[in-house]
């Protein structure tokens, strides 16, 4: 059973940082698309950043500065590097895979910044 489990999220200050982490399992995770996104209150599930097998990267065009995807082939796991974060990037993150034409989520993490 493919899993997809998130960690990392919490509560941060604004300006703070946050490495949000998806370790995948019975996944083929070196042909998979990997990618993140987030669902506020009230709002719709948006993405926030994804990254193919080969490396290459897509972001949100709003948060490609502060924000940064990875992956670790050798560990099934993708990583979400967020800088600066600001009171309008409190949500529930998602991680997301996608094998060829299947597509699978995890169960989120939320990611609170107040102060």
């Amino acid at each position: 059973q493919v899993q997809l489990v998130e960690s990392g999220g919490g509560l941060v200050q604004p300006g703070g940082s946050l490495r949000l982490s998806c370790a995948a399992s019975s996944i083929n995770f070196g042909i998979s698309t990997m990618g993140w996104y987030r669902q506020a209150p009230g709002k719709e599930r948006e993405l926030v950043a994804g990254i193919t097998s080969g490396g290459t990267t897509n972001y949100a065009d709003s948060l490609k500065d502060r924000f940064t995807i990875s992956r670790d082939n050798a560990r099934n796991t993708v990583y979400l590097q967020m800088n600066s974060l600001k009171p309008e990037d409190t949500a529930v993150y998602y991680c997301h895979a996608r094998v060829i034409w299947t597509v699978y989520w995890g169960q989120g993490t939320q990611v609170t910044v107040s102060s």
